[in-house]
C-alpha cells in the first residue's frame, strides 16, 4: 500500500514538473490574465449601470458593450495562454 502511494505521489509530481512554465511564459500569462479581469470588471460595471438605467435604448447599448467586454476578455486571456505556450515551447528547446 505504501509502495502504492509513493508511486502515485511520484507520478502526480512528474506531471507537475512537466506542465511548468518558463518565467517569461508566466509573466505573459499572468499580464493576459490581468488584463482580461480588467475587462471583465469593464462589463461588470456596464451591465451595472444598464440595470440601473431607466432608458431602455441606453440599456441595451451597455449590456451589448458589455457583452462585448466580456468576450474581449476571453480573447485577451487566450491570446495570452497561446502565446506563453509558443513561449514555453521555444524555451524547452
Amino acid at each position: 500500500m505504501k509502495k502504492l502511494i509513493l508511486a502515485a505521489a511520484a507520478l502526480s509530481l512528474g506531471g507537475l514538473a512537466a506542465c511548468q512554465k518558463s518565467p517569461e511564459a508566466q509573466a505573459i500569462e499572468n499580464n493576459g490574465a490581468m488584463a482580461a479581469d480588467a475587462l471583465e470588471n469593464q462589463g461588470d460595471q456596464l451591465e451595472a449601470m444598464a440595470d440601473n438605467t431607466t432608458n431602455t435604448q441606453a440599456s441595451e447599448m451597455m449590456e451589448n458593450q458589455a457583452d462585448a467586454s466580456d468576450e474581449a476578455a476571453d480573447n485577451v486571456r487566450a491570446a495570452a495562454d497561446d502565446k506563453a505556450d509558443n513561449v514555453n515551447d521555444r524555451a524547452k528547446r
